[in-house]
């Protein structure tokens, strides 16, 4: 198969974001300085990463024509199995791009490993060649990741690499009914995580890191808790901080999501009702009142490119 062009994927630095928000660089430093801040970190970052990206777009562009894709317009952008994606950023990025690449391969490149972990991001600008050459030839190995899908009775539907929400987008009680194997029960709360695989050493682990610190409070010989280990067609879902009054129960507040066994909620939140994905509250479904939710792993998977 022939491919018509490499897709580079970025985010801005938080330089860049200050100066959309400020309109000068000037201006974003005197602000961050007459804070106490430190500009000078916010220049090295941005410039350190911009002499990556441009390190990886030159090396590109020696064996196929690239296009820019910025972060923000990965929902309405339509990706196809011509192109080959390439990913510059932190792992958040890579979570962010496979919810919307339709299984395509992604080559995930660390511009800064000074500062990124970079669990999702094998490569760096210097070495990440080969893996385009390997991909451009179908000669490649990936790490297939499984995705969480919300989905709702009027056919909308959110995918998930890490974790979703679902709740109320401030922060008052979401309300709800949520049924799980059986069982059903009316929720004041502050929302449900539900959580993949991938994601479980994120947004779930500090679930459990408050847990396991309220137990303690009350035994000092409680041992420290964390997630179960899940299989990769596995979820965990947790009810969040379950509120128990006459008309709401609170027993019904986590389990193990897989095909036979889906979560389903139904919204009575009139208004302000979200469910969102990997931390991005800007892309969202909409979850008020008369909306119901099945959630469970996605059909679709994230393939991630290996080394070698």
């Amino acid at each position: 198969m022939s491919f018509d062009y490499a897709i580079l994927v970025r985010n801005k630095t938080r330089l860049e974001l200050l100066i959309e928000r400020f309109n000068t660089k000037a201006q974003a430093k005197f602000y961050i300085e007459s804070l106490g801040g430190q500009f000078e970190e916010y220049e090295s970052e941005n410039d350190r990463f911009q002499e990556s990206f441009a390190l990886v777009q030159r090396q590109l562009s020696s064996v196929i024509k690239n296009k820019i894709v910025e972060r923000t317009y990965l929902p309405s952008f339509l990706f196809n199995k011509k192109q080959v994606v390439v990913v510059v950023g932190q792992d958040g990025l890579v979570a962010n791009t496979a919810k919307y690449v339709n299984g395509i391969p992604i080559i995930a490149i660390n511009p800064d490993q000074e500062r990124y972990d970079g669990v999702l991001l094998p490569f760096t600008p210097q070495d990440f060649m080969p893996a385009v050459e390997r991909v451009m030839s179908n000669q490649f190995r990936v790490r297939e990741a499984s995705l969480a899908e919300a989905r709702l009775n009027d056919g909308q539907r959110l995918l998930a690499f890490n974790d979703l929400f679902i709740g109320a987008a401030s922060h008052v009680s979401a309300r709800y009914r949520i049924a799980y194997q059986g069982a059903e029960e009316n929720h004041s709360s502050s929302g449900i995580i539900v959580s993949t695989k991938s994601g479980s050493t994120g947004w779930l682990s500090s679930i459990f890191n408050m847990t396991t610190g309220m137990t303690r409070f009350v035994d000092s010989d409680q041992k420290r808790s964390s997630p179960p280990a899940l299989g990769d067609k596995e979820l965990l879902f947790v009810v969040r901080e379950a509120f128990q009054s006459k008309r709401t129960q609170s027993s019904l507040v986590a389990g193990i999501l897989h095909e036979a066994a889906p979560l389903v909620v139904e919204s009575f939140m009139p208004t302000n009702g979200v469910i969102f994905s990997d931390g991005v509250e800007s892309d969202f479904l909409q979850f008020n009142a008369g909306a119901i939710a099945t959630i469970g792993v996605a059909p679709e998977k994230a393939r991630l490119v290996l080394k070698g």
